[in-house]
């Protein structure tokens, strides 16, 4: 047996505000979307480079107030990217942490908090 992946699920509950905030914020793509029904909860996948998330309207998928760690390559060109887009509701920070990595926090519109990280060069991570 060999694990290959994963992919988070993360609860919302305005599709306008989550496609707002990870697709046209954090620019990830929409990769495609599914409902039971049409008046029925939505639940979609999202992709940027080789990390893909899950958005989920649906009620017992998973609790709001998540946090998950996305490991990155040129955190400080992602960080300027993010502050230039004058988003209205975040202004993420870059932080360097006590092991050795560069941090840039956001948290999306439902209170799920994405921490992007780099490690520096001198710390790397060790698998």
């Amino acid at each position: 047996m060999k694990l290959s992946g994963i992919i988070p699920i993360l609860r919302i509950f305005d599709i306008t505000k989550a496609k707002e905030f990870y697709l046209e914020y954090l620019d990830f793509k929409l990769d495609w979307e599914h409902r039971f029904e049409n008046d029925m909860p939505l639940y979609l996948q999202i992709s940027r480079d080789h990390t893909q998330l899950h958005l989920s309207e649906h009620h017992g998928d998973c609790s709001p107030g998540a946090a998950i760690r996305i490991e990155v390559t040129g955190i400080h060109e992602f960080h300027s990217r993010l502050v230039s887009k004058n988003y209205r509701f975040a202004r993420p920070g870059l932080e360097s942490t006590p092991w050795g990595s560069k941090e840039c926090t956001v948290t999306d519109p439902f209170g799920n908090r994405i921490i992007f990280f780099e490690y520096e060069k001198v710390n790397q991570h060790v698998s």
